[in-house]
């Protein structure tokens, strides 16, 4: 049994998961930022006891804690070297977590936590494979010869700041023209926004009105309702994301990639423009093509990555 920690910047989210990925108990606390990360790691440590004593076990029937972070991460030595989101700087995390737990303890970054625990469940027949999520930002997680892959210092593997348009839009990362800022859940919403103020009489109105609010889905299920307007959101936006998309297929030809992130439950709806878009305009016209499919775990793939990870 091993425990996975997804350490966020609004909740803590730890499971207890099985060497086959299985997840058998969960729970969450707050993060309450900003504070001192020996106190988040303090909230780690009783969390992972109590899921622990939920499942009627003890520490010592656990294997391993694995933790996924956001920003910069050193696994070889344990530290988060920069997370904006956590307002961490060079946190030796694993060192803190270890005063309480006498276990192997890993951290990776949430992105590659993510995707590990994706290939793990539906990618580890092949070599090479690449996730990608699709939220507030672009995330992205690459697997070589079953490896993570992160770069010779921890900050590879950003696939959502791929440079999609030359003088674009500009990116919370301080660049510009960054496939998140076309590809990214926030960016749709705002594409939406744009869509609706230019089409007064569009459905999305209607819909962002019972919803409450303009979401992710708006210009999904007013275009699915035959609005000409919310079509052509979306195949705007599926032309950004394929575009991408494109990108890393030429240059990592991955055996595999799985979308994941919460607008990835469109599914085929979703997917099927994003396969005819590649087929179309990636480089490798004549050798086997590298296989596109939707995430299964959703928001238990962080748990799950980080957990394995410590198997591994």
């Amino acid at each position: 049994m091993y425990i996975g920690i997804d350490l966020g910047g609004t909740n803590i989210a730890a499971g207890l998961v099985t060497e086959e990925g299985e997840i058998t108990n969960t729970d969450s606390t707050p993060t309450l930022l900003p504070r001192n990360y020996k106190e988040i790691v303090a909230d780690m440590a009783k969390l992972s006891e109590k899921i622990v004593s939920k499942a009627g076990l003890t520490m010592d029937d656990i294997d391993g804690i694995g933790i996924g972070c956001p920003g910069s991460v050193d696994s070889k030595n344990g530290i988060v070297a920069f997370s904006n989101n956590l307002k961490m700087d060079h946190a030796p995390l694993v060192a803190e977590m270890k005063k309480y737990f006498d276990k192997p303890i890993n951290i990776l970054n949430d992105a590659d936590a993510a995707a590990f625990g994706e290939y793990m469940i539906n990618g580890s027949n092949v070599d090479s494979f690449i996730f990608i999520t699709l939220g507030t930002g672009v995330g992205g997680g690459i697997i070589i010869n079953k490896k993570v892959y992160s770069g010779f210092n921890g900050a590879g593997g950003e696939l959502g700041h791929i440079t999609l348009v030359h003088n674009g839009i500009p990116c919370n990362c301080g660049n510009i023209g960054c496939w998140e800022a076309y590809a990214s859940v926030t960016a749709l919403i705002r594409q939406t926004k744009e869509a609706m103020e230019r089409n007064p009489d569009s459905k999305m109105h209607e819909i962002a009105k019972a919803d409450g609010k303009i979401n992710g889905r708006t210009a999904f299920i007013a275009a699915k309702a035959g609005d000409k307007a919310g079509n052509e959101v979306v195949k705007q936006y599926l032309e950004y994301v394929a575009s991408g998309l494109v990108s890393i297929i030429n240059i990592f030809q991955p055996e595999k990639i799985v979308i994941g992130g919460g607008i990835s439950r469109e599914g085929d709806y979703l997917l099927n423009p994003i396969k005819e878009y590649c087929d179309k305009h990636e480089y490798n016209k004549y050798l086997k093509k590298t296989e596109l499919s939707i995430a299964t775990l959703y928001n238990d793939a962080g748990i799950v990555g980080a957990a394995l990870s410590c198997k591994e």
